[in-house]
This record gives C-alpha cells, sequence and structure tokens, in this order.
C-alpha cells in the first residue's frame, strides 16, 4: 500500500483530536494569556481509511517498507523490522543513510512499558581536534568530515537484547536488493547526477552514481554487489566484522573505512583527510540513552536527547507556544493564518538561540535539560514572542543554568561570535509498530547527500579499487567548524570538537503519549535542522488543529533554523499570510520543487480499538504497508472491482513505465506481476466485476 492511498481518516481522537483536549481561552487570548482545561476523551469513531492489527510500516522509499513489512511477516518485531529497513535503504537510499553512518532509534517496548533510544551518533576520533576544520575548503566533501559510524553496532545491539530474529535473518532483504538489484526510483535518479558535486566526488562514487554524466534512468536496474558481499561479511560474522581487522574471517571492512577516510580531494588545493584509526573503530559503543519527556496541552511528548538537539529543542518551542490558543481559527489563530505562522516563527528563532550555545555531547559537557524546560525559564522565553510582531534586534541565548541548579545566579553574556556548523539536508526517516504493541521511530543518516562522496575501500597491490559499497560519511561538520566560546560560561562551545566526542544532531524521532502514558504516534523527519522544526508543525498539526495524521504530514510546512528572521515556507499558505509576514519585516522565501521541509514518516496506535495506522509523505517516496496486506488499492476502505481494474490496467508494467500504477505493486518490488494479480483476485469478489 502507499502513502497516497491506504493512509485515511483516523479515530476522532485518536489521531485528530488525540485525546479531544477541549481549550477554553480568556478574554486576554490577543496577548497570549491562556487557560486549558481537559475533558473526557469522546468515543473513537469508525475510520475512514485502513487500519491494522498485525504492523505497520511507514518508510520513505518503498523497498526499504518492503523489507520491513516481509520481517514482520516473519515473526519479527518493529525491532527487527527497523534493522531491515535501515540495511534495505542502504541499498536504495545510499545518497541518504547506511552502514557508514548513524542515528537514533527511539523504542517503546509494550510489555514493560518502557521508552528509550539507542545512540548510534557517529564520533570523533582520537585524533580529532578542536581547529581542525579550520582553513579546509568544502570540508564536508573532506576525510576529515568523516565521523567513526555507528549504524553496525547500534543496530546489532538492538537485535541482540530487544528483536526477536537475528542479524542474518533480518539482513536479507538488503542482501537480496543490493545482490539481485532494484528498479531506480525517481528520488534516486533526480539526485544521482544533481547534488552540487557531491556523489561525484571521487571516481568510484562518480562511476557509479553518475557514469558517463548521466544517473540511471527510472526504473532502470541498480546493483551493487560490493554492498551485497559487505552484507554478507556483517551477517556471518556479526558486528565485529566491520569494527575490527580480522584477516582469517575474511573481515577486511575496517580497512576499507580507515583508507577511505584519509581522502583529502586531491582535485582541489589544501584537501585534508581524516586522523581515523583501527582503535577509534574498535572502541566505537552505542549508548541505551533515556528519552527527554515533557507535557503539551495534556499530552506526553517523549523525544530524543542530547547528543541530539531535537527534543530538547522541539519540547521548548511547545512549551513557549502552549500559551497561545493555536487551532482557535475565531481568535486568529487557526492553520496558516498570520497570528499562527508569527509566534511559530518567533519560538523556532528563540529555541535556536538557546540551542545555539547550549547543547552537545552530554558525555562532555553538561547540557542545561532540566533549566532549558524550566517553567519559570521557559516562560521568560515565551515573553519574547508578541503576536503581531516581529523579535527585532535578532533573539539572543538566554542562561537557563540557575533553573538547573539552585542558587546559581545568571551569568553575564559575553559579546562573543555566534558558533557556526555545516550544513545536513539529507537523512532518512522511518516508523514501525508490530502486533504485539512495540514501536520503533528511527532516524538514520550519513549527513550531506552522498556524505563525502566516498565509498568505503582501499587499492589492492595491483592498483584496483577494492570497494566495499557504501559511502563515508561527513558528519563531523556537525561540530562547530571553527573553536569558539560559550558566551555565559567562557568556556569552549558546547559544540566544539574533541577527541571521541559525538556532534551535535538535529535528528528528532519523537512520540506522543495519551496522559495515562499509552502510545499514540510515533514520527520523526530528514531535514538537517529543518528536522526539529518539521517534527513541531505536525505536532502542532495534530494537536492543535486537530488534523488527521496523514493531513497532519500533507500540510504545508514553515522553517527558520537560526535566531535571523527570514522563514522559508512550503506552497500552500495563503497569500495573506505572507504578505503579513513580510509587513512585520520577515523575509519569506517560498520553496520550490526540490526544496521541500522535511519528509515525515508516522504511526499511529489508536488506544481504545488497539488498530494501527501509518502515513507517509509524498515529499519523497512515502510508502506505508499494513499487515495483513489489503488488496484495497485505492484507499476507499473496501476491496472491490474498481480495484481489481487499478490492477488490472498496470498488470506487466514496470517502475518508470507508462502506466505503471504504484498502488497495483502490492509486494513493491518495482512490477506489477502475477503475485500482485493473484493476491488482488483472492480478495476482490472476481464475479461480480
Amino acid at each position: 500500500m502507499h502513502a497516497s492511498n491506504h493512509l485515511g481518516h483516523l479515530p476522532v481522537w485518536s489521531a485528530a483530536a488525540l485525546l479531544a483536549a477541549a481549550v477554553t481561552v480568556s478574554a486576554h487570548a490577543d496577548n497570549g494569556v491562556q487557560t486549558t482545561e481537559m475533558l473526557t476523551p469522546q468515543a473513537s469513531l469508525a475510520p475512514a481509511g485502513m487500519a491494522f492489527r498485525e504492523g505497520v510500516v511507514a518508510v520513505a522509499n518503498p523497498y526499504g517498507a518492503e523489507a520491513g513489512a516481509k520481517i514482520l511477516e516473519q515473526g519479527g518485531n518493529a525491532i527487527d523490522a527497523a534493522v531491515a529497513i535501515t540495511y534495505a535503504l542502504n541499498v536504495v537510499e545510499p545518497q541518504s543513510a547506511g552502514v557508514g553512518g548513524g542515528g537514533f532509534m527511539m523504542i517503546y517496548l509494550a510489555a514493560t512499558h518502557e521508552t528509550f533510544f539507542i545512540d548510534t551518533r557517529e564520533k570523533a576520533p582520537a585524533g580529532a581536534t578542536p581547529d581542525m576544520f579550520v582553513g579546509v575548503p568544502n570540508a564536508t566533501l573532506q576525510g576529515v568530515a568523516v565521523g567513526v559510524p555507528g549504524m553496525v553496532r547500534g543496530t546489532a545491539l538492538a537485535l541482540e537484547r530487544y528483536g526477536n530474529l537475528n542479524l542474518s535473518d533480518v539482513i536479507q532483504p538488503a542482501i537480496k536488493l543490493a545482490d539481485e538489484g532494484f528498479a531506480a526510483t525517481p528520488r534516486y535518479t533526480a539526485v544521482s547526477c544533481s547534488n552540487g558535486g557531491r556523489s561525484t566526488n571521487s571516481p568510484e562514487a562518480a562511476a557509479y552514481f553518475c557514469p558517463g554524466g548521466q544517473p540511471a534512468p527510472v526504473g532502470s536496474l541498480v546493483q551493487n554487489k560490493p554492498l551485497a558481499q559487505t552484507f554478507r561479511l556483517i551477517a556471518a560474522n556479526g558486528p565485529d566484522c566491520f569494527y575490527k581487522l580480522i584477516p582469517a574471517k575474511g573481515c577486511d571492512i575496517a580497512k576499507g573505512i580507515v583508507e577511505g577516510q584519509k581522502f583529502n580531494r586531491p582535485q582541489a588545493p589544501n584537501g585534508k583527510g581524516g586522523t581515523m584509526t583501527y582503535a577509534d573503530l574498535e572502541n566505537y559503543q552505542a549508548i541505551v540513552r533515556a528519552p527527554v519527556v515533557g507535557t503539551y496541552r495534556g499530552y506526553l511528548i517523549k523525544s530524543v536527547a542530547p547528543p541530539t538537539s531535537g527534543g530538547l529543542t522541539i519540547i521548548q518551542m511547545l512549551k513557549m507556544l502552549e500559551r497561545f490558543p493555536l487551532g482557535d481559527a475565531s481568535q486568529g489563530y487557526g492553520f496558516g493564518s498570520l497570528k499562527t505562522t508569527n509566534v511559530m516563527t518567533d519560538a523556532m528563532r528563540v529555541a535556536f538561540a538557546d540551542r545555539s550555545i547550549w547543547m552537545g555531547d552530554p558525555d562532555f559537557v553538561a547540557v542545561p535539560a532540566k533549566g532549558l524546560l524550566n517553567a519559570t525559564y521557559v516562560g521568560e522565553r515565551s515573553a519574547l514572542i508578541v503576536p503581531g510582531a516581529r523579535i527585532n534586534p535578532n533573539p539572543t541565548p538566554g542562561d537557563p543554568r540557575p533553573y538547573e541548579t539552585a542558587g546559581l545566579s545568571t551569568g553575564t553574556r559575553l559579546a562573543v561570535a555566534e558558533p557556526v556548523t555545516g550544513p545536513g539536508e539529507t537523512t532518512t526517516h522511518y516508523a514501525v509498530v508490530d502486533k504485539w504493541g512495540n514501536i520503533v521511530t528511527y532516524t538514520n543518516t550519513i549527513e550531506s547527500s552522498h556524505g563525502i562522496g566516498v565509498f568505503a575501500g582501499y587499492k589492492n597491490d595491483d592498483g584496483t579499487f577494492h570497494n566495499f559499497g557504501f559511502l563515508l560519511n561527513n558528519e563531523l561538520t556537525d561540530f562547530n567548524t571553527a573553536p569558539s566560546i560559550n558566551p555565559y560560561t567562557g568556556s569552549p562551545g558546547y559544540n566544539d570538537v574533541q577527541p571521541n566526542k559525538r556532534p551535535r544532531s538535529s535528528m528528532s524521532p519523537t512520540m506522543i503519549f495519551t496522559p495515562e502514558g499509552e502510545p499514540l504516534v510515533a514520527y520523526g523527519s530528514p531535514g538537517g535542522a529543518t528536522i526539529i522544526n518539521s517534527v513541531l508543525n505536525v505536532t502542532l498539526n495534530l494537536i492543535d488543529h486537530k488534523m488527521t495524521l496523514q493531513d497532519a504530514i500533507n500540510a504545508p510546512r514553515l522553517s527558520i533554523t537560526s535566531t535571523a528572521s527570514a522563514i522559508s515556507m512550503e506552497p500552500g499558505f495563503p497569500q495573506s499570510t505572507i504578505d503579513g509576514l513580510r509587513t512585520l519585516g520577515y523575509p519569506v522565501s517560498i520553496t520550490t520543487p526540490g526544496g521541500e521541509i522535511g519528509s515525515v514518516q508516522a504511526v499511529l496506535v489508536d488506544p481504545v480499538t488497539a488498530y494501527q495506522y501509518g502515513a507517509a509523505d509524498s515529499r519523497r517516496e512515502g510508502t506505508v504497508i499494513g499487515l495483513p496486506r489489503s488488496a484495497d488499492l485505492n484507499g476507499d476502505a473496501v476491496a472491490d472491482c474498481k480495484d481489481l481494474a487499478i490492477a488490472k490496467a498496470s498488470f506487466g508494467k514496470r517502475l518508470g513505465q507508462p502506466g505503471f500504477d504504484p498502488r497495483a505493486d502490492v509486494d513493491h518490488n518495482g512490477v506489477v506481476d502475477i503475485k500482485d494479480w493473484t493476491f488482488t483476485k483472492q480478495i476482490v469478489p472476481v464475479p461480480s466485476c
């Protein structure tokens, strides 16, 4: 099933209104004064869209979704399926994520009601220094940007502790995809050559992604046999085969990583390779961490904690906005209105000011998480937001430390330059729920498109390249790219480079729970720093604007990722809102195709009926598969002759060919074949057609 067809309308209070909190607003709402009262939830209504009982996957790519669904059908749980998706996406979305990178896997275990996340964020090598990017041109394309990858170690940890299956089982769909190939999707083709030269940064990457200056045509077969062999080594020998040089077992992947990150971009002057050693790889460990937890209009919000800035920043913005009657169109706070976009924008600006200096790796710096979410501190920061005005001059970071540690007074802010980090515009996200109620929401990345544009590998004695088929990340440019000073403490910047430190991230896998702690929605997004704002937009759409899950994802988004005033808005906002924002002094730019804000994938569980739903984002190739599979191809909640007609019209067609309808490709293998036709006919009452 595909995102555009099977994600319909969800139960009134479990999805759109969630718990149907009624809001009573005082007469002074324009000044941001509001009181709220939680009412008893209404009875759940029957949904108009597809509901499932045996699991749902929502992924930014159809092949990744199919890999996860197959593992669920084989008895795997949500953790198993998420790991299968992770490896499969390395094959079909190599520009976004893979074993050469890392991310954050947030897990809810139904049996114990535990929520936690596995931190697989990359680390700086032991030889890293605060000034290692200074004077390096295009640092994001150099080996110096490569962090010690964490995905393989972290996913193995997840399976060992929480999975039903072993690594060898869940990696099989990815091995098959890499070995036998897949039909190039439109997004794969679109970004293979057009990415600012990232995919052509090295000869081997250029030959694979953009041979002869042309990408693989949509629908053409794409294989990656070196990656298939890499996966076979990991499947047979476990994660140590990735992180350790073990010649007796044929495990030389570590050599490919160490040699690959020495890349110094010889086509340009002043290049700089990395300092990663075998010891750096051997010493990498994933970490299980507790989430950051907050509330918004009665709902529990759980998200990932540092070293990512995502959860803290999202919850801080939500708390700053909670005093405004968002969703009340009668007071001017409907979706997309001037007041709503005005206060959202300035909440982003204030939160990103604090993010810029107070968030980093908690194993190295004392992140004042408690102070940043303290009610008094949040109230002070929220008071900067005035409907009908733009914060001017730009907001500066506050000092949350007195609210973190009793008796500490507010410091004097020094006049220092703001820290600067590198870009990070790609990444991928997926969400899974299984038949037992376990949930995973996982953001995974190699940072910029195609990482540094270099495959892990090394030169053989005969001069040929031993290619391992996966790209190396450029995650370390998420650090401050030059040494900085915290303006309140006078100490080095919280996100400055240090040996073995994890760079600050924006990844934000998030879950919404009922006040009683029952899970409702799990979601997240790719998109660099815009990840944070994509998750905020969708959260407000669900809770305040009472949209269905799919509508909340489809709605246009706005984003601002600094303290400056320039707003990025997707098409679809009223022109009156855009004009009003410009009148208030905000420069507004409207995104064009390819510049969309985020790509949110989500799953939802109705706590009353236990039905499961999925929603995916058409900004990429979002795909939802629910189990058991359905022949309702057009999403009207009934399998009938209309669905059979869709299957018949598309029979024999492949992805990229005229007449191919992805709705008829039930098993998402890129072709509508006899398996899809037989499945549809088994469910649709054929004689009546």
